[in-house]
């Protein structure tokens, strides 16, 4: 899995795009990573799924996680641009109920209804 960041000016999210699949043996790199932003004054975090292929049980627990944490620190994490098979599993698995998912990663920074999914 490959895990870029694009640094947001302050009061922003910052974007972090996953490539590849997120399963058991590359969850803990993504909780590195958000864990890293969190030390940081970065506590609104958009996670773009557009090019993640696969995701396992791990990386689901993984997004809930990190959810709990930015809103404990007053922030929030949304979830960007998932694919057919992401959205059914976001949704099958109930996580779309707990943590925000959005059509696109534009409408994921602008929070709110508007391309919310679900």
């Amino acid at each position: 899995m490959r895990i870029s960041i694009a640094e947001a000016p302050a009061g922003e999210a910052t974007v972090v795009k996953l490539a590849g699949e997120l399963g058991v043996d590359t969850a803990a790199e993504l909780a590195a990573a958000i864990e890293d932003l969190l030390a940081r004054p970065t506590h609104r975090i958009v996670i773009d799924l557009a090019l993640l292929g696969f995701c396992d049980s791990m990386g689901l627990s993984t997004f809930l996680d990190a959810h709990r944490r930015c809103e404990a620190e007053g922030g929030y994490l949304a979830l960007a641009a998932p694919s057919p098979f992401m959205s059914r599993l976001l949704d099958v698995v109930g996580l779309l109920r707990q943590v925000p998912a959005y059509a696109t990663v534009a409408s994921a920074c602008a929070g709110g209804k508007e391309g919310r999914l679900a």
